[in-house]
């Protein structure tokens, strides 16, 4: 499956914007919206990449793998559910940390283009060559 990094980006845009209202109004219902998000993502598609190809008609220029994005968003799946736990239990500095943790990595991707988790996906891939004939058979 290949994936528009142009909608990628968007998505990361849009999840900054989500992430850093949660870190100023504490809200954790929003960031329970957003845990679902990141869980749409990982099973079929983000409902920001929807929004994205309803807005933009254009085919992209280039496309790429999307196991890596599929797995950052598995990743901000992980710390969105980390963030919940602490909101929900009164741990704030762990509530805070792990949004902040999502938001970095999302702003690294809508600013720079750079997808913290897909490096890290390659990175995995890299080390452990086991994984890489799993996923090749």
């Amino acid at each position: 499956m290949r994936a528009d990094p142009r909608a990628l980006r968007f998505g990361a845009a849009i999840t900054t914007l989500v992430l850093a209202l949660v870190l100023v109004t504490g809200s954790a219902w929003l960031l329970a919206v957003q845990a679902m998000v990141f869980a749409l993502g990982v099973v079929s598609r983000s409902p920001y990449t929807m929004l994205f190809k309803a807005l933009v008609k254009s085919a992209p220029k280039e496309t790429e793998d999307a196991r890596p994005p599929k797995f950052a968003q598995a990743v901000g799946l992980v710390f969105a559910i980390a963030g919940l736990v602490g909101y929900l239990t009164g741990i704030t500095p762990l509530a805070l940390v792990a949004t902040a943790a999502a938001l970095l990595a999302a702003f690294l991707n809508a600013a720079f283009g750079f997808c913290l988790g897909c490096e890290t996906y390659l990175l995995i891939r890299r080390l452990l060559p086991a994984a890489n004939m799993e996923v090749s058979k």
